[in-house]
């Protein structure tokens, strides 16, 4: 009856009119409305009411999500020389005798599919760091990164937090053509922000979105109106623009991280990050994409336990001395070989 309430409550409001009838209306979003519960409370399901809706891109599913990570260190030089008559010796490198350690889990998150990546990224850190296998650097997916993790992991973990920043999401920089954020110079010590016309910001407002700080940087409609580039600005019916700018630090790790993804070096070794989907599609052909119970303080035991099984067998392959299959070649390339053999 619990669970009943809190459905009826979340999806409809009662009014007493004047004349002292009850009115059920069922709610809508805002500002129509009077406003639906935040997704991360409302219950998606009566048959368990853990389980939120997600979506990534064009995909939406009910239930959670599972963050993965583990070791993705380099190979040690192997000094063995190959079994000549091995012709996968030569190829794969099975003619070694040395064997590579295996990629290991170390860490296993299950939270409501609401949970975003860079809401996980310091928790598994604290995790890491807690069991002492904090890693140097930490490679991640864009969606578990942002500018004020990547200074926060380094200077109160000493982790260097690696990956592709999320790119500018201003409609210029989605469009391709324009003046997106990063064609504006910000003056931290006047509190001003000249655009790409050397017209110069009216005022500068501190704001706290997300809880982060920031400050808006708001431009005169007696500059933009005329502007003769205010079609690749700005769309305002204010004939204005707003602009976010971050705090001087942030705004100087951010182009930084930017600029460093362009080297060769930075790619090279992110490629290392590869290998976790590989990971994610091993757990997934083994139970992890469908929870087999009900809430979740059941479905995290359960990936706990998938994760344990997978090193398991890892482990197994190394004591056995079964070479892990790191580079898989796919059926049409294995025909390729074959016909050209």
């Amino acid at each position: 009856m619990s669970v009943l309430r809190r459905v009826l409550l979340q999806n409809y409001t009662r009014t007493i009119t004047q004349d002292g009838r009850a009115v059920i209306r069922r709610r809508e979003k805002q500002p129509e409305g009077d406003g639906l519960p935040p997704g991360h409370a409302r219950i998606a399901s009566p048959y368990d009411t853990d389980a939120r809706w997600g979506a990534k891109r064009e995909e939406f599913w009910l239930g959670y999500k599972l963050h993965i990570t583990e070791t993705c260190d380099d190979p040690p030089p192997c000094t063995c020389r190959p079994d000549p008559a091995d012709p996968r010796g030569r190829e794969h490198g099975t003619g070694c005798a040395h064997l590579v350690f295996p990629n290991l889990i170390t860490s296993v998150a299950t939270t409501d599919a609401t949970v975003t990546g860079n809401q996980m990224t310091e928790p598994v850190q604290d995790t890491l760091a807690a069991r002492s296998l904090a890693p140097g650097r930490h490679y991640a997916d864009p969606g578990y990164l942002s500018a004020a993790l990547v200074v926060s992991a380094l200077t109160t973990r000493g982790i260097a937090l690696t990956g592709p920043l999320l790119t500018d999401t201003s409609a210029q920089a989605r469009a391709g053509h324009g003046y997106a954020r990063a064609d504006f110079t910000a003056g931290y010590d006047t509190k001003t922000v000249t655009c790409p016309q050397g017209k110069t910001s009216a005022s500068w407002t501190p704001c706290t979105p997300k809880g982060q700080a920031a400050a808006v940087a708001t431009f005169s409609p007696g500059d933009c109106g005329p502007c003769p580039a205010r079609p690749q600005c700005t769309t305002s019916s204010r004939n204005r623009r707003q602009i976010t700018i971050l705090p001087r630090d942030l705004a100087q790790a951010q182009a930084a991280a930017r600029a460093e993804e362009k080297t060769i070096p930075f790619q090279a070794g992110y490629a290392r990050r590869a290998g976790v989907e590989g990971t994610m599609h091993q757990a997934a052909s083994h139970g992890a994409r469908r929870a087999r119970y009900r809430g979740l303080p059941k479905t995290r035991p359960g990936h706990l336990y998938m994760a344990c099984a997978l090193n398991l067998l890892r482990l197994q392959a190394y004591w056995t001395g079964t070479p892990l299959d790191r580079q898989r070649t796919s059926h049409l390339a294995r025909l390729e070989l074959s016909l050209a053999a």
